[in-house]
């Protein structure tokens, strides 16, 4: 772009026009708008000072001049000079200049701006971290999980703050059946437990294929408790009997998968003793414990109990059943039974044990079952032959309920 004069007045173009710099001083078109109309001190860049503080009728200092093969109407040519050469003396860099020279803002590195949503897209920062560790005690056939503490919890309610409790399952499995939790702690976003919660009945099996799921949730009185933020641990990261330790950040909740067996689906876990007494001439049959047992009443529980047979039983007088435990998943029994039988025959037999919910006037609800025997599988067949093999040694294993039991009749 040019500045054309025609006599004392100065015309400008329209595309010109639309470049004009608005900054204090005379009015300077610029190269091109996406230059962000640079605003100057008063007067022209330090580079371009000395040509343009010169008089208007003397010619530029060029080689060409210093040649003496300019003409006068080229020095009148050089009054003229574009200003955009001016402004182009300050973006470019030539030599030593007398000053240092301000730097261009178009120049700023890309990298330097702010990332939008970088905060808003980082889990740790929009819902908090938790810190808990695990411990497979597997003598014992127990999961034990302590949860220390959060940091940094996402404010759930109207006064910015929270009321966290954290919420424990094993998937696969029936969330109601193994579902943990600590205590509530009131208006806090940084919460401390050290609480510790127990899964009893966890085999060697389960550490290979569960998963344990943490969920950090805001209990509210009037409303439905909302979900903050969980974690997942697969099981078989753990070693046995060796303490692991976490400080993880919450991420979003994830789906669970619900494509798993209906007809094998886990109703809870029960500790079974067998013992064949040579004293007694009979089978001891010891119903220890339940643990997280499937809730089958309205509110949560059950009132579970215990019925066992030793099939075939052709004089319908095997069976024995234990007392009945109010409103608990997790009941302990501590009860044993005799079976009067040859040690010869025990090859023959079956155990059925099934796991009963108590209601008053009405039939009673099926939980699970579980069946030892020469026709079972897995631990439950191994379990059997360990007490065919050691004569009065008593041996106590976990089993998993299920809700099918074949050949049982499923009412009582």
């Amino acid at each position: 772009m040019t500045l054309r004069r025609r006599g004392d007045k100065a015309t400008i173009s329209i595309q010109e026009h639309m470049a004009i710099d608005v900054c204090p001083g005379p009015i300077r078109p610029i190269k091109q708008i996406s230059d962000y109309f640079p605003r100057f001190p008063r007067g022209l860049p330090p580079a371009a000072g000395p040509r343009a503080a010169a008089p208007r009728d003397a010619p530029a200092p060029t080689a060409a001049a210093s040649a003496g093969r300019r003409s006068p109407s080229d020095g009148a040519r050089d009054d003229d000079e574009d200003v955009d050469q001016l402004f182009g003396a300050y973006g470019a860099s030539p030599g030593p200049s007398p000053g240092p020279s301000p730097a261009r803002p178009p120049a700023k590195p890309p990298e330097e701006e702010p990332d939008a949503d970088g905060y808003e897209s980082d889990d740790c920062t929009a819902l908090g971290t938790l810190d808990f560790s695990l411990l497979y005690d597997q003598e014992n056939n127990a999961l034990h999980c302590t949860i220390s503490k959060a940091k940094g919890l996402k404010p759930m309610d109207h006064n910015g703050l929270a009321d966290p409790y954290v919420k424990l399952h094993l998937l696969p499995g029936a969330s109601k059946a193994n579902k943990l939790r600590t205590k509530t702690l009131r208006n806090t976003l940084n919460p401390t437990w050290n609480e510790t919660l127990t899964y009893y009945g966890i085999t060697d099996e389960d550490m290979i294929r569960k998963t344990l799921r943490i969920s950090v949730c805001d209990e509210d009185k009037f409303r439905h408790n909302e979900f903050i933020g969980e974690t997942r641990v697969p099981l078989k990261k753990l070693k046995p009997n060796h303490t692991k330790t976490f400080s993880i950040c919450l991420e979003k909740q994830l789906p669970v998968d619900k494509t798993e067996d209906k007809s094998l689906e886990e109703r809870g876990r029960i500790l079974i003793s067998l013992k064949y007494s040579s004293q007694k001439q009979g089978l001891l049959v010891g119903i220890v414990r339940c643990a997280h047992l499937a809730a089958m009443d309205a509110n949560g529980y059950s009132d579970p109990y215990v019925k066992t047979y030793l099939k075939p039983d052709v004089d319908k007088k095997s069976k024995h059943k234990t007392a009945v435990k109010k409103k608990t998943l997790n009941p302990e029994f501590n009860e044993e039974f005799c079976y009067e039988i040859k040690h010869g025959d025990l090859a023959k037999k079956t155990l059925e044990v099934t796991v009963w919910d108590y209601d008053i006037g009405k039939s009673n609800d099926f939980i699970g079952g579980v069946v030892l025997g020469i026709n079972a599988k897995g631990e439950r067949l191994k379990h059997w032959f360990d007490c065919l093999k050691n004569k009065d040694k008593r041996i106590e294993r976990w089993h998993t309920l299920t809700n099918e039991l074949p050949g049982a009749v499923l009412s009582d």
